[in-house]
């Protein structure tokens, strides 16, 4: 039970938090029945965090958004549903398994497949929901009832209908190609996972002989051709060297052939637009088993394609005798050694340049020939491409929409096994008897063509093939179920950028040609939250900063704030001082809600009544921000949303609101004397359904601290907060007007403030002023009380309240105050307020002389410490010989010392 709140002084969010997720879970509002359609309805499917994470900040940002998606649409009487689950995470969750089999001393290999996956299970079993209860920890609205994952038993049926589907239809082949491979994970991994970073190597310059040596007198590098590599141990997988055919160098040796050295092997010269000719000697030797590029220029003409890396990451025996069996690394250096042992090293030169590393392992990639099965992804595109271009689906912002469309429409073909055994198994099955293969659900007990025993293929799938599939098939798809009705397609997809093109395309792609429908209409491309080093956030470099620390400290409130109020499209800084702004809004709406709630009139039910200026100001500010933030939320603008319900809640509120009514509260009346609770019971109304309506429309950003208030303010029939509605701004309130009125007396307010406590005037003291300003008529009384002033009519000379001030105002209505010449003789000074000036009269308490005397003696010390430093300044040998940095600070303080004075 939590303590009773008239006796809490402060928001406890460590005591409120688990007490209010335990209600929700157990309302039933985060878990829909399935009914109506996907138009009525609104639904988000959570990208599913890996099944070995725990929460980071880009989950928690991605989080927040979402969550305030779901609690905003909740409360607009929408059927919500927030699809939850994680995935299954090939590459990341086997590591995880290896790295501890390796710590007992065994390895996969030891325990063979079927125990490294059990052993799999059972770590998924104790660890695996670790970041599904941190959700919770964010307050995230998901529907924790239907959790699923990429390997359940239907998913995994899922997976493989659409595998066979694919192949069927002729997208999913099996081919020698080349791949990148992963030493690191020991598996071919997709283009999409592979990063480049700048590199420096050792660029080698050597000879390849003429086979009949030069052959026509010129002499021309006496009968050979010098190439230039930073990968020697490749060379003895040549299959020719290319030269440009525009290269003058070279154009008589078109068609001739090289010896390749350490081998003898006979290369062609051929000729291809694809050499650069300023770099290296001009001359590219060609591997098309170990490059790319070489790759396709092999294509283009015919080439042999000669493996001399295995997937072991050892020289194969192609290599020949004197490197079979060898480490890259070592057969590196071997090949440099017997190259300068044979005399055809020609030179060598540094080189930077990019070089791809593998993003799973961190392993610098190796390009290998490797058989494996791929999805053609062009006749799967088109129909996405379709989809962005005719806006349906819109990206936010359009930017991310021009480069999903970039991508797709230069797509290649997608590598879509991997040499692991955790993930979805292929569902194909060889018979090594005949070679038939078979692709199926169900294996075949035997070969249909020579009743030989079948195999099935030990390669697993790309996590991202099955990831493609979540939208629909978190929905219960192939089967017609009512979930996949209601709430299918959904509305919208957040995520960062760095899975623009591994995730959201292809979900785009797998929708449309499964269910013939986009899986969402809105992706939000939100920013990545970096280190406050703007740096990306990694375990490696030691900045990351952990959420869920943060909660504990903080409260998921400030949290979900700070995080939203960060937010933007592109990358920011993670900003400590949002969190701590996160705190102060939670703690100020709990304690102005504390402040209401023990000072209404007992008999008062919420209700606008707009008894005075000031009432008649606040109902017309949150219409306006009852309207603002719908816009913001639903334009994905987090950052003006957060900071437009601080504003509202700090200034409007609390600031002002909540110290205009204090007198009306205590049964002080409005003003006009008659002293009765009339008005007490009026404002009270106010307040209450003010703050209702403050608590809704904050809570799908910090819905824990406004669930909290709101059991105190609920009415009979009221449930919990997050199934109550929205507010509906009533626009009759909009109230102009009275907002020009009150802001203006809030900014003279200010001023007088600020004016004194410049000249030190006790708090206490009540200053007799005349009021020398237009547009005062109904807000005159409520400066005096918040500036402390008592109101004097105007004598002779002295202008009247509310007229002609413009004319008498002088400098001092510029923004300074101006001391009175004479006129009126008993005008101390004159402070500019909007509208005209505030002539303050002497009066006891009122004694500017101290203050003068202080002004008048740092006028003088000012004077003299410019006069010093610009002596200084002026100084040549002093200019000359003194550091740089030096002269510099001292113009900077002879610039800060006449900002003073002037301001003084």
């Amino acid at each position: 039970m939590s303590e009773p709140f008239e006796s809490r002084t402060r928001y406890d969010p460590a005591e409120a938090e688990p007490r209010i997720l335990a209600a929700w879970l157990e309302s039933g509002l985060f878990h829909p029945e399935p009914a109506g359609t996907p138009a009525e309805n609104y639904s988000i499917a959570i990208p599913p965090p890996n099944v070995t994470g725990v929460l980071h900040m880009g989950h928690a940002l991605n989080g927040s958004i979402q969550d305030t998606l779901i609690r905003y649409h909740r409360m607009l009487g929408r059927r919500t549903k927030w699809i939850l689950g994680t995935d299954h995470a090939g590459i990341a969750t086997q590591t995880q398994v290896e790295r501890q089999l390796v710590a007992e001393g065994s390895g996969r290999e030891e325990l063979g497949r079927a125990a490294f996956v059990e052993r799999v299970w059972d770590w998924r079993s104790r660890y695996g929901g670790a970041i599904v209860e941190q959700y919770k920890r964010l307050g995230a609205s998901c529907d924790y009832q239907t959790e699923r994952f990429t390997l359940d038993d239907d998913y995994a049926a899922a997976v493989t209908k659409v595998f066979i589907a694919l192949f069927e239809k002729g997208l999913i082949y099996r081919d020698n190609y080349l791949v990148n491979w992963d030493p690191g994970t020991r598996s071919a991994i997709s283009d999409l996972e592979v990063a480049e970073q700048e590199v420096t190597d050792t660029l080698y310059l050597i000879a390849y002989p003429l086979a009949e040596g030069d052959g026509d007198g010129d002499g021309d590098a006496d009968g050979e051709v010098v190439v230039a590599t930073v990968r020697p141990e490749t060379m003895l997988a040549d299959t020719a060297v290319a030269v440009n055919p525009a290269d003058p160098r070279y154009q008589h040796l078109i068609g001739r052939e090289v010896i390749l050295p350490l081998l003898g092997r006979r290369l062609r010269i051929i000729a291809d637009d694809y050499v650069k000719v300023d770099f290296g000697s001009g001359a590219l030797k060609i591997t098309p088993g170990h490059d790319p590029n070489d790759f396709e220029i092999g294509r283009r003409h015919g080439l042999e394609q000669i493996s001399v890396i295995g997937e072991d990451g050892r020289m194969t025996e192609a290599a020949g005798p004197r490197f079979a069996g060898l480490p890259v690394a070592s057969a590196q250096a071997a090949v440099i050694a017997a190259l300068e042992e044979d005399g055809v090293l020609r030179g060598r030169e540094p080189l930077t340049h990019a070089v791809p590393f593998s993003h799973r392992s961190g392993r610098r990639i190796e390009p290998l020939i490797s058989l494996q099965w791929f999805m053609r992804m062009g006749p799967l595109a088109a129909p996405a491409i379709a989809a962005v271009e005719a806006g349906r689906v819109r990206f936010h912002p359009e930017s991310q929409g021009r480069r999903c469309l970039d991508w797709m429409e230069s797509i290649r073909p997608w590598c879509i096994s991997r040499q692991l055994w955790w993930g979805h198994r292929l569902p194909v099955y060889y018979c090594d008897a005949c070679e038939e293969t078979y692709v199926a659900a169900v294996p075949p007990a035997r070969c249909g063509l020579c009743d030989g025993e079948v195999r099935q293929d030990d390669d697993v799938l790309d996590t991202w093939f099955s990831s493609a599939l979540w939208p629909f098939v978190t929905l219960g798809w192939p089967e017609p179920t009512a979930e996949l009705a209601a709430f299918y397609p959904t509305d919208v997809l957040t995520t960062a950028r760095d899975i623009v093109f591994l995730w959201v395309a292809r979900m785009i792609m797998m929708g449309l040609e499964f269910t013939g429908e986009a899986p969402f209409h809105d992706v939000y491309v939100h920013s990545v939250i970096l280190a406050p080093d703007k740096r990306r956030m990694s375990k490696s470099l030691g900045n990351g900063v952990d959420p869920i620390a943060e909660i504990d400290r903080h409260g998921a409130d400030a949290v979900r704030f700070g995080l939203l109020a960060m937010s933007s499209t592109q990358d920011v800084p993670y900003s400590a001082e949002k969190i701590a702004q996160g705190q102060a809004l939670a703690n100020k709406l709990f304690n102005a809600s504390r402040f209401v709630l023990l000072r209404v009139a007992p008999d008062a039910v919420p209700a606008p009544v707009a008894a005075a200026i000031e009432d008649r100001w606040i109902l017309s500010r949150l219409t306006r921000i009852e309207l603002e933030l719908a816009r913001r939320i639903e334009a994905y603008d987090f950052s003006h949303a957060a900071h437009a319900v601080y504003d509202f809640v700090y200034r409007e509120l609390c600031d002002w609101y909540l110290e205009l009514v204090k007198g009306r509260l205590a049964g002080e009346g409005d003003g006009d004397g008659d002293g009765d609770g009339e008005d007490r019971l009026a404002v009270s109304q106010t307040l209450l359904h003010v703050l209702r309506e403050t608590l809704a429309l904050a809570h799908p950003l910090i819905p824990f601290v406004t669930e909290e208030v709101w059991t105190h303010v609920r009415r009979p029939g009221d449930g919990l907060l997050a199934g109550a509605a929205f507010p509906v701004a009533d626009e009759a309130l909009l109230d102009p007007r009275a907002e020009a009125g009150l802001e203006r007396a809030i900014a003279a307010t200010e001023a007088i403030r600020g004016w004194r406590d410049e000249v030190a005037i006790k708090p206490k003291v009540i200053v007799p002023v005349r009021l020398a300003a237009d547009g005062y008529d109904e807000v005159a009384p409520l400066v005096a009380r918040m500036a402390r002033l008592r109101l004097e009519t105007a004598g002779a000379g002295g202008p009247r309240a509310g007229g002609g001030a413009r004319a008498r105002a002088g400098a001092g209505a510029h923004g300074g105050v101006g001391v009175d010449g004479g006129v009126g003789g008993d005008v101390l000074v004159r402070v500019p307020v909007p509208g005209g000036i505030v002539e303050v009269l002497a009066g006891e308490g009122v004694d500017l002389r101290a203050h003068g005397e202080r002004r008048a003696k740092r006028r003088e010390e000012l004077e003299a410490e410019i006069a010093r430093a610009a002596g200084k300044l002026a100084n040549p040998g002093f200019v000359a010989k003194a550091p740089a940095e030096v002269v510099a600070a001292q113009h900077e303080r002879l610039a800060q010392l006449e900002a003073e004075l002037t301001a003084l």
